[in-house]
């Protein structure tokens, strides 16, 4: 799975879901906590063994975080 989250990163550190509809009404912004959570559902309800760019490319607290708890279930890719 392919996110390249950096492409819906907001000003303020968090991911908005919804951005190319703008403006939007921001229901589906996701702090980088909730969006790692976000991810572990979907690990459990599909098939996925890698999520390339989870997060923006200078998000290391949630890379770091979100690879920690995801172990080695799915490789965790960045470019």
């Amino acid at each position: 799975m392919d996110v390249a989250a950096s492409e819906f990163l907001t000003k303020d550190g968090k991911y908005d879901l919804d951005f190319k509809e703008q403006p939007n009404s921001g229901s589906h912004i996701l702090s980088g906590e909730a969006l790692g959570d976000l991810y572990k559902e979907f690990v459990k309800e599909f098939p996925i063994v890698s999520i390339e760019d989870p997060f923006d490319q200078d998000d290391w607290e949630h890379y770091s975080k979100f690879t920690e708890q995801i172990g080695e279930k799915v490789q965790i890719v960045g470019d």
